[in-house]
């Protein structure tokens, strides 16, 4: 008899995620998602991301992040708030899986793969809108200490 593979998925699956980096990026997301009343894009006036979740009868669910006044930041500083975010997807990953307490290995490599898509997309994103200058040097300052994200529309 011929070996017949099986599925390696060992869990649940994660929600989909995606990133917003603008309030009409947003918006288009919940609407795909037929959000009727999705909220504020952004948490409140102190925050600078929101990590939304929905999940309606029948459909897998969903993490829409929303990144906001991103715009000439530090790298480190962008790549920290989609690590944030990264978090709060996997905590709430945990607690729809019913686990309060995962192990220490399992949370890292979890919030590293989650870590790794959200900075792999707004790297796509800005890469994207700005091909010839993703990250733009201050003059007078050193390339490793002056990098910040190019500025692109927000359309």
């Amino acid at each position: 008899m011929k070996t017949r593979w099986l599925d390696r998925r060992i869990a649940l699956p994660g929600p989909y995620l995606a990133l917003c980096l603008s309030e009409s990026e947003f918006t288009a997301a919940t609407k795909h998602l037929r959000i009727a009343d999705p909220g504020p894009w952004i948490k409140n006036a102190h925050s600078h991301a929101t990590t939304h979740f929905f999940r309606l009868p029948g459909k897998p669910p969903a993490a829409v992040v929303s990144l906001a006044d991103w715009q000439g930041r530090e790298p480190v500083e962008v790549a920290g708030l989609l690590i944030h975010e990264a978090v709060h997807i996997w905590q709430r990953y945990a607690e729809d899986m019913g686990e309060d307490r995962p192990g220490d290995e399992q949370e890292a490599y979890a919030v590293q793969a989650i870590a790794q898509e959200l900075l792999a997309e707004f790297s796509r994103r800005i890469t994207a809108a700005a091909p010839t200058s993703r990250i733009r040097r201050t003059p007078g300052s050193s390339r490793a200490a002056s990098r910040r994200c190019a500025p692109t529309s927000r359309a």
